[in-house]
């Protein structure tokens, strides 16, 4: 007897959606929720609607063309490291000798 176990070629990959990869997809889904909250916020306030949808529309629109392109320039995990690197100091100054006399 032999048994058949179907493969799952997609273990421990990260999930993608669209060509978003990772994290990215969650800045995307929260960007949606904070444009639709602007947008009430705008129509509460008393804003004419088409003003407002074409407000929405137009950040809308830079918000998901920067994200497709930080997921294209950064990948999966290159804007943590990008952050990272920039926490790396230069260099680093001893300004007293008392550090290293005991």
């Amino acid at each position: 007897m032999s048994s058949v176990y179907q493969i799952n070629k997609g273990i421990n990959q990260s999930i993608e959606f669209k060509g978003l990869k990772a994290q990215y997809i969650w800045y995307l889904g929260g960007g949606v929720v904070g444009l639709m909250i602007f947008f009430a916020v705008l129509f509460i306030v008393g804003i004419p609607s088409l003003v407002c949808v074409a407000l929405i529309g137009t950040a809308g629109t830079v918000m998901v063309i920067k994200i497709y392109k930080m997921s294209r320039l950064y990948g999966e995990f290159g804007m943590m490291k990008a952050l990272a690197a920039r926490q790396i100091p230069k260099c680093v100054k001893v300004r007293s000798r008392a550090v290293f006399i005991k």
